[in-house]
């Protein structure tokens, strides 16, 4: 089963976060087991973002986790937001195109 996570987070610096994840794409080519992500802006709270990442189930969404570059990247993207990153876990149920 499909496993998302999804991230919400408040940022003046939308640029640099692309780019840390541009980063951290690169540094774990191979290693990452991201299947799927997507980026997105709230059209009305302009600094407002959701990043929703698919992994192909929960224990691969675990092993991405505990890489140390993505412990960097956790870090780095912290202080580059605005408040707390949100973070929720959810298996997927239903998968239509």
């Amino acid at each position: 089963m499909s496993f998302v996570q999804i991230l919400e987070f408040d940022t003046k610096q939308a640029g640099q976060v692309d780019s840390l994840i541009t980063e951290w794409r690169a540094e774990t080519s191979g290693k990452n087991t991201v299947k799927h992500e997507v980026v997105a802006r709230n059209r009305t709270r302009p600094d407002h973002y959701l990043a929703i990442v698919e992994f192909p189930s929960w224990e691969d969404a675990q092993r991405n986790s505990k890489l140390a570059e993505t412990e960097r990247f956790a870090e780095k993207m912290a202080k580059l937001c605005d408040g707390p990153v949100k973070y929720g876990d959810y298996d997927v149920i239903r998968d239509k195109g």
